[in-house]
């Protein structure tokens, strides 16, 4: 079954309240502890394989919420170095592909000849379980520290964590999915990505801020999902000076967040924020 029927496919019959696209209504059994069954709808994500082609060659495919791919697959080159900056980029298009989609990207000649050596130089799968990652060594990144030394004060970490939810659309509806966004100096979120995958949602954002020629070093991220190593690696390849997570960090996080000069916040609430790493930007 093609991508495009997936969604259309799966809902119930009787779906009469639309729904955001990338989401589907399933017609469900729950059995209650007396062992009663009750039919119900849920309303979840749609998942899909997403293959990354560049220059013809397939590089990497991953499970996401078939939305905003153009977003996710210039992130995601940019994220892991696959280009260096968007102008390397020339073309992208996306297009159903059996069960799933597959979003083909023409690079440069420089950039395809530098994932061509870097693919030849797979030693085996690590089961590291990174994305784009072909070894261990490749699992922590050499980034340059960040220069930027821009503050934040506390009050525009709660606003724009008091603005996120509103603004994910897909996850009111369904509650499974991540989110991440970028918020200008104030606070106020002017980015909003959504994936079943946390990386996904992070790489849509670094995408959507390089089509829309906002630059990242001006506000800070946030993000809905635990903050990991990769999710730092990421954030800095993105240029951004702070990332605030709502849920716990790692311990590599901290120290890749402390070598970076990342200002990392973790298990971030209404009420109250962790200071992980460089606090000094925030006032």
């Amino acid at each position: 079954m093609k991508a495009e029927n997936r969604v259309t496919a799966m809902r119930s019959s009787d779906d009469s309240e639309a729904l955001p696209r990338g989401l589907q209504r399933l017609d469900l059994v729950r059995v209650d502890r007396d062992g009663s069954r009750h039919q119900i709808d849920r309303v979840v994500p749609d998942e899909v394989p997403v293959a990354l082609v560049y220059n013809g060659i397939s590089h990497a495919v991953m499970m996401a919420t078939p939305l905003d791919l153009e977003d996710f697959a210039l992130g995601f080159s940019l994220s892991e170095g696959i280009i260096g900056d968007a102008t390397e980029l020339l073309d992208i298009e996306t297009r159903p592909a059996g069960e799933g989609m597959e979003v083909r990207l023409d690079i440069t000649g420089r950039a395809f000849a530098a994932l061509k050596e870097r693919r030849r130089n797979l030693t085996g799968r690590t089961g590291c379980g990174l994305c784009g990652v072909d070894s261990i060594d490749q699992a922590v990144r050499d980034l340059p520290r960040l220069a930027n030394d821009r503050h934040f004060s506390t009050a525009a970490i709660f606003q724009a964590l008091d603005q996120l939810p509103a603004l994910q659309v897909l996850n009111r509806e369904s509650r499974t999915l991540h989110a991440a966004g970028f918020c200008d100096a104030e606070g106020n979120v002017r980015i909003v990505r959504e994936d079943v995958g946390r990386h996904n949602a992070l790489d849509k954002l670094i995408g959507a801020l390089r089509r829309q020629n906002i630059d990242a070093s001006t506000g800070f991220g946030v993000i809905t999902s635990r903050c990991s190593s990769e999710m730092v690696q990421k954030a800095v390849a993105m240029g951004l000076p702070m990332l605030v997570a709502v849920s716990a960090p790692t311990g590599l996080a901290q120290e890749l967040a402390d070598r970076y000069g990342l200002t990392l916040i973790a298990l971030a609430r209404s009420d109250s924020l962790i200071i992980v790493s460089e606090g000094w930007r925030l006032s």
